[in-house]
Formats: structure tokens, C-alpha cells, sequence
């Protein structure tokens, strides 16, 4: 019944919840709720999400060798696949931001005690599984443009990817593939981890929601993309430090798309 339980929920039934419209102006309001939640204690939220920068720094560390250099961004792209797992402390302070619940940090880490948490696990494991995907055929795709010899040096790297064809091929064939990628976890995981943390639903019943809410609102939804995107690429350009706070934001305003979109 525990496995059962991870699909249906708590009632062992896959009950959907009723799915509303909504308009691209609720995506707006809801980003500015979740700035507003940020500011409130911005320091208790940037130092819940410094795991970001750090991880990856950690990243491009691990790929600054010649052996690694094609996983770099790969590696620095996909690791937003996994944000949407690691916000969860992040929709527990909204949520008790709005029932008017104490919001110190160390309530963040309360979500770990959730009954729901091993359909949260769950999910996050189909998130972590299509990140090593991607990564897998972003590396099949370098090797099938330029071989299976490792570039001898950073600049040789750099050169063969913006001066060459096959370099060209692969930017527009990676990113293409890439979005891909992001659009198969916007429409699965947009608001599948917050509604876990709001109910025991079953992880089943949370991914469904997620791709109900996407195709009845599928320009909001889209817009929703445009922003998560474009704040992960401003954020991560000086070293992922600007993640300490686009996360956080993105986290919270989730939260509040989440309730704008599901009854």
C-alpha cells in the first residue's frame, strides 16, 4: 500500500483537483508575490538557496578539465532541470507565509516531514533521471559532430565550437534539443512539487495536474517558461552567485502560480 500510496495519495484514490484558467497578467502577479515573499527576510532565503552558486561553482570546477569541457554547459543548463526539487523548502515558507505561520528558515526543512514526501521523492527522481538523459544526449551529440577524442585544450574547445560547422550544428542542435528537455519538465513538474507540499495528493495525481494546467493555460504557461528561463541565465552568468537570489524568487512565485491555476 506505501507504493500505491506514492501514485494516489492518502485516500489510495487518484483524486484531480479542478484546474482554473488563468491569464498571462496572473503570471506576472504571481512572480511579483514571490518577490515580495523574498524580501520579507531576503538573508534567511539567500542563505537557504547558497547551495545553488556553490554547486555551481562545484560544477564548473569538475568540468574545467580538457576530458570534461563538452559536459560544461550541459551540465550548467540542465542543473535548472533539478530546480523545481530543490525550491521545496521554498514553497513551505510561502505556504506558511500565507497562513500566517512563523517563516523563519529552519521551517524550510519541516517539508522533510511531510506525508508526502515520498511522492516528492518520486517526482524528484523522474526530474533526476531526465536530467542524466539529457546530459547523455548532449554528449552523444558532441560525439557524433566532432568524435570521440577529447579537445586538448580549453581554447581548442572553444574554437572548434564557435568557429567550425560542426560547432555551429551542434549550438543549434543542443539548444533545440535542449528545450526539448525544459519543456518536457515545464509541463510535468511546474506546479506538480508545490501542490505535494499543500497535499498528499499522490505523485501521479501531481504530475497530471501539472500537464492539465499546461495545456488549458498554454500561453500563461509558456510565459511562465520565458521568465524561468531568462532569470536562470541572468542569474548564472556572474558564476551562479545571482542564483543565491533568482532562485529563491522563482521558488516563491511558484508557490503563488500554483494556487492562481489549481482550486
Amino acid at each position: 500500500m506505501a507504493g500505491f500510496h506514492v501514485m494516489a495519495g492518502t485516500e489510495d484514490t487518484m483524486a484531480l483537483p479542478t484546474v482554473r484558467s488563468i491569464t498571462t497578467s496572473d503570471v506576472i502577479d504571481a512572480l511579483g508575490r514571490g518577490l515580495d515573499d523574498f524580501w520579507q527576510k531576503p538573508s534567511h532565503y539567500a542563505f537557504l538557496c547558497i547551495i545553488y552558486p556553490l554547486v555551481g561553482v562545484v560544477l564548473i570546477y569538475w568540468a574545467s578539465g580538457a576530458n570534461a569541457l563538452p559536459l560544461l554547459f550541459p551540465l550548467a543548463s540542465g542543473f535548472a532541470l533539478l530546480g523545481p526539487f530543490a525550491a521545496i523548502g521554498l514553497y513551505e515558507i510561502s505556504r506558511r507565509r500565507e497562513q500566517g505561520l512563523d517563516t523563519s528558515w529552519r521551517h524550510a526543512f519541516e517539508v522533510l516531514k511531510s506525508p508526502a514526501i515520498p511522492s516528492i521523492m518520486a517526482v524528484g527522481g523522474m526530474l533526476f533521471i531526465i536530467f542524466v538523459a539529457w546530459l547523455l544526449v548532449a554528449q552523444g551529440l558532441y560525439v557524433r559532430l566532432f568524435g570521440p577524442e577529447a579537445p586538448v585544450s580549453a581554447s581548442a574547445f572553444f574554437e572548434r565550437v564557435f568557429t567550425t560547422p560542426e560547432g555551429s550544428m551542434l549550438m543549434v542542435l543542443g539548444n533545440g534539443i535542449g528545450l526539448i528537455f525544459a519543456l518536457a519538465v515545464l509541463i510535468t513538474t511546474s506546479i506538480a512539487f508545490p501542490m505535494l507540499v499543500d497535499r498528499d495528493c499522490g505523485a501521479v495525481a501531481a504530475v497530471l495536474t501539472s500537464i492539465r494546467a499546461a495545456g488549458r493555460n498554454p500561453l500563461p504557461m509558456l510565459l511562465w517558461g520565458i521568465v524561468v528561463a531568462g532569470a536562470l541565465i541572468v542569474g548564472s552568468l556572474p558564476l551562479f552567485a545571482g542564483l543565491a537570489v533568482v532562485m529563491p524568487i522563482l521558488g516563491h512565485a511558484t508557490w503563488h502560480l500554483y494556487r492562481k491555476l489549481v482550486v
